[in-house]
């Protein structure tokens, strides 16, 4: 009997703050990714406000890919934050930069769609978050303006790298689902909330399932990187939905957290959960592969650290001694709640976590390790407030809890997580979202079989690090209990 060769396959992985390209070969037993290409991804502040340099992306692309070309990769699948879009005219040229979901233009549309639907209403239709950044509410900022009236093609920003790759169209599902104007349960563009916020009619394009074929390259980006004949994939193009795939699960009784600049937290299901309680509690249901249910909360996540950082000018490199000294400092001395609005725009982060302390009794830290261990101690406890909270919700029961992403580095991240929750915390893999990427790309190859069997492979060769609940549970309860009494 012959043995099926490997597959080698390209992912393209773009995050808030860095992208990377990565090959892996993938096949029974295996799964070896390696990165040919890192870079940063950074905003660009233009008088109209806060914008993607999405053309500089599209260059490192393709060095990346270019990079790529060597290992002889079959497919190429291209994953990326949620919510943000182009516009794309009539002759299919771009319309301007596409703005950062940081921008502030969408504070009072937000408030005005859901006056205008009803909470309820939205949520049963949507399933979705509130997040003042979803599309639905960037959309109904920028009605009436030339930008939307001269567009005839909406792209998320997977969807709009593939289509200066392939010249073809489409929405891949999971990231659509992020978008506010998604029937969660019919999986189909919502008509009545696209009215709503008056979008011109053809302007969402037609979806597409992870494991779709989105078509050959063009003859330039062929030129450019010197890959021929290699098609790109459509995969789980919502990064968390990549990354949830990447998780070393081998039970379905687990939590997640995708852990980086944000923390998204909670199960995995196969139905959505649309109840009031859940949007009480607002919580999210986004797609995932294989037609599952991502139900969770956006927490803010490590965008505090980095904006600390940045404040401080401080570089990355630095953190692990900073970490050291915020393990030795008095243990919740300050605890805030990450999801407070105040959080969510570039600036000085030190400074607004002193005015929110103040403002909630308590004294603002005097060192910076004690405020890296005031931001770490509060992350931990939205990280438990959410899975528990996701599990009550949905029924669904959770024995373990896999964090993987960026925030698997931080182990003191991580063994907080596990006390807090007084639930056992695996790390790891850091790279999940771009595993999660091959992953779809090897099973439309026919390298894999099921998402269980494709976590099957990332246990075997990713081994997590596993965090035991220690320490004292009633100072968690207690510290719980400050936050939600404000």
């Amino acid at each position: 009997m012959t043995t099926r060769p490997d597959g080698i396959f390209a992912a393209v992985d773009l995050g808030a703050s860095s992208g990377r390209v990565v090959v892996g070969r993938v096949g029974p037993g295996t799964l070896d990714p390696t990165e040919v290409h890192r870079f940063a991804n950074e905003p660009v502040r233009l008088p109209s406000g806060l914008h993607w340099d999405v053309l500089g992306l599209y260059r490192e692309v393709l060095r990346g890919l270019s990079a790529a070309a060597a290992h002889g990769p079959e497919s190429v699948g291209i994953d990326s934050w949620a919510v943000d879009y182009g516009l794309l005219d009539a002759d299919g040229a771009l319309i301007g930069a596409p703005f950062h979901y940081r921008d502030t233009r969408t504070d009072t549309a937000a408030r005005a769609v859901v006056a205008q639907i009803g909470a309820t209403e939205l949520y049963a239709a949507n399933g979705l978050q509130y997040l003042p950044f979803n599309t639905i509410f960037q959309l109904a900022a920028s009605r009436g303006t030339s930008a939307v009236r001269g567009a005839r093609t909406l792209l998320l920003i997977p969807d709009l790298l593939g289509y200066w790759l392939t010249g073809e169209r489409g929405a891949e599902i999971t990231n659509a689902s992020t978008t506010g104007l998604l029937d969660v349960a019919g999986r189909r563009w919502s008509a009545e909330l696209a009215e709503t916020v008056r979008l011109p009619r053809g302007l969402l394009p037609d979806l597409r399932e992870p494991g779709d074929t989105v078509g050959p390259l063009l003859a330039e980006p062929r030129r450019a990187t010197g890959l021929d004949g290699v098609p790109v994939v459509a995969v789980a193009s919502h990064d968390t939905a990549s990354a949830v795939l990447g998780v070393p699960a081998e039970t379905a009784h687990f939590g997640y957290l995708s852990c980086g600049t944000w923390s998204l937290a909670g199960v995995e299901l196969d139905a959505p959960v649309r109840t009031e309680a859940a949007r009480a509690a607002n919580f999210t249901n986004e797609l995932g592969a294989e037609g599952t249910t991502r139900f969770l909360r956006n927490i803010m996540g490590l965008w505090l650290v980095q904006e600390s950082l940045r404040t401080w000018g401080v570089e990355a490199g630095a953190l692990p001694g900073l970490l050291a000294e915020a393990e030795r400092a008095e243990p919740f001395a300050a605890v805030i709640d990450p999801d407070d609005p105040r959080f969510l725009p570039p600036g000085d982060m030190p400074a607004r976590i002193a005015e929110f302390l103040r403002e909630t009794g308590q004294r603002p830290p005097a060192t910076r390790a004690a405020l890296l261990r005031c931001v770490l101690e509060s992350l931990a406890l939205a990280h438990r407030s959410a899975i528990r909270s996701a599990a009550r919700l949905s029924g669904h029961r959770v024995d373990v809890v896999h964090l993987v992403g960026g925030g698997a580095r931080n182990t003191l991240l991580c063994q907080m997580t596990a006390d807090a929750l007084g639930l056992p915390v695996l790390a790891g893999p850091v790279e999940a979202t771009a595993i999660g990427n091959l992953l779809v790309q090897a099973r439309a190859a026919g390298q894999v079989g099921d998402r269980w069997a494709a976590r099957g492979l990332v246990a075997d060769a990713h081994r997590p690090r596993r965090f035991e609940p220690a320490g004292d549970a009633r100072a968690w309860d207690a510290a719980a209990r400050r936050i939600a009494a404000g």
